[in-house]
């Protein structure tokens, strides 16, 4: 292989290419006459290295995470990596399965900064050594000619988009889901300033809003809840809009507020279902001429954080459901288990709670007058106990309260209050009570409280009795 005539064919067009794209098309291309290599350029492209011409594959990694692989190791060193055998290598990245050795090069600008890499992968022996240095002087080339032409390709709108969607995607709130939908309009739509509204909030503001951001705040808290509902319904009824910014034409009643504000340029897209969802803002203060493309974009850009915010709000419900009885809605043994593990000694009483005659109930009327009976009564106990006493249904017509006391009578006295309550009601109940004593296992106290409790019951019922201490 005549090497010098290798980098003389490749490099000859170079000179030639008008941007950076076509100069990787055309170094790959002409390197392929040259040997049946899989050959690829990957240049960075945010944080990430993207793929801009290759050749040969079955199958092409379009981007790449900056240190994944051998290409990513490549770039973050700044050293080529000579592998004969991609077995042994943990961080080959498999393009096809009959692939052998590889060989990758930086790409360097003319200061010596890594801006990519040239990746070339066999099927067969080949010897790396002398393509090796080919490698690397071809690269150096067209190192020169991307910076000569601007560096390698600005990230597209699109593919801020779909970074911007996996943040969404990844938020673990919805304050964060609103925050990061309004970054990525800022970026893709090239406007200073986003704001998202949904159900009647705005987002979080930004560590460092903009003055135009500021203002729109402001005029729209000082509008109230009427005026954001007039730009949700707008948007809701008619899709999304956008201002040409043109000067001397009225702007739209329902945007008073922001044109107080200093916004001469507006887009403003509907998010999510009308009965739930709000309006996406995009604005600036310059008279700008956003177009379609652009209201596309960030009708994209609602839907994805609609669907961030909607997920979350699935798994609340799902979490919700997890953790709270079907029946009566109060919290059960999972959420009680954790409650009690974080019992104060000699401050947190437990009051074990059992429904008297609760089986002739279900035995004599059925089943649903049983459950309007735990119903009734879970309401009835809930509105006797204290802000901050929390009531569990832990089995059947078993319910356990936990409260906090300075001194067992107190607990006592709250215990008596539920019996009253159940009587109200036509009812009675039988309470048991403990508090935790040092060094004892939350079980221990629970299983004190409800000896208590079936003492109760074996002297007849309806009343409350303390654990010795």
């Amino acid at each position: 292989m005549d090497h010098q005539r290798v980098i003389r064919d490749v490099t000859v067009r170079l000179p030639m290419a008008s941007s950076t794209p076509e100069a990787c098309r055309w170094t790959v291309t002409a390197l392929s006459r040259h040997t049946p290599a899989t050959i690829s350029v990957l240049l960075a492209v945010h944080d990430r290295l993207r793929c801009v011409a290759a050749t040969g594959a079955w199958q092409v990694f379009a981007t790449v995470p900056a240190r994944t692989g051998i290409v990513g190791r490549v770039y973050a060193t700044g050293a080529p990596a000579v592998v004969p055998d991609v077995t042994v290598d943990p961080d080959y990245l498999p393009v096809r399965p009959d692939v052998t050795a590889e060989l990758c090069v930086p790409v360097l600008d003319p200061t010596g900064r890594a801006i990519g890499v040239l990746d070339l992968q066999w099927s067969e022996p080949t010897d790396l050594e002398p393509w090796r240095e080919t490698a690397q002087r071809l690269a150096d080339g067209l190192g020169g000619r991307i910076a000569a032409l601007g560096g390698p390709p600005a990230e597209s709108r699109s593919e801020k988009l779909l970074r911007h969607a996996a943040a969404l995607s990844s938020a673990p709130t919805e304050g964060e889901v609103m925050g990061a939908a309004a970054r990525a309009a800022r970026e893709v739509s090239t406007l200073s300033t986003a704001l998202l509204l949904i159900g009647g909030q705005l987002g979080p503001s930004p560590a460092t809003p903009s003055d135009l951001e500021t203002r729109i705040r402001a005029e729209l808290a000082a509008a109230g809840p009427a005026a954001l509902d007039r730009m949700v319904e707008r948007a809701h009824r008619y899709g999304a809009g956008y201002t040409l910014g043109e000067t001397g034409h009225p702007p739209t009643e329902d945007y008073r507020p922001l044109t107080r504000a200093g916004v001469r340029t507006l887009v403003a897209v509907p998010v999510g279902p009308t009965d739930a969802g709000g309006v996406l803002l995009v604005a600036d203060e310059r008279a700008l001429r956003p177009d379609p493309t652009t209201v596309s974009l960030m009708e994209l850009l609602a839907g994805q954080a609609w669907t961030s915010v909607d997920r979350l709000r699935t798994l609340a419900r799902l979490r919700e459901q997890a953790s709270s009885d079907p029946l009566t809605g109060l919290r059960h043994t999972g959420p009680f288990g954790q409650r009690i593990a974080a019992a104060t000694p000699g401050r947190t009483a437990l009051l074990a709670i059992d429904v008297d005659g609760f089986k002739t109930v279900n035995d004599t009327y059925g089943h649903q007058a049983g459950d309007r009976v735990l119903v009734g009564l879970a309401r009835a106990l809930e509105g006797a106990l204290r802000h901050g006493d929390e009531l569990y249904r832990i089995g059947g017509d078993e319910f356990v309260a936990v409260i906090e006391v300075s001194r067992p009578e107190e607990a006592v006295r709250i215990a008596e209050r539920l019996t009253e309550a159940a009587r109200r009601i036509g009812r009675t109940i039988s309470v048991g009570v403990a508090l935790p004593r040092p060094g004892e296992t939350p079980d221990r106290t629970l299983k004190r409280a409800d000896q208590a409790l079936y003492a109760v019951k074996r002297q007849g019922r309806d009343g409350v009795l303390l654990s010795a201490a």
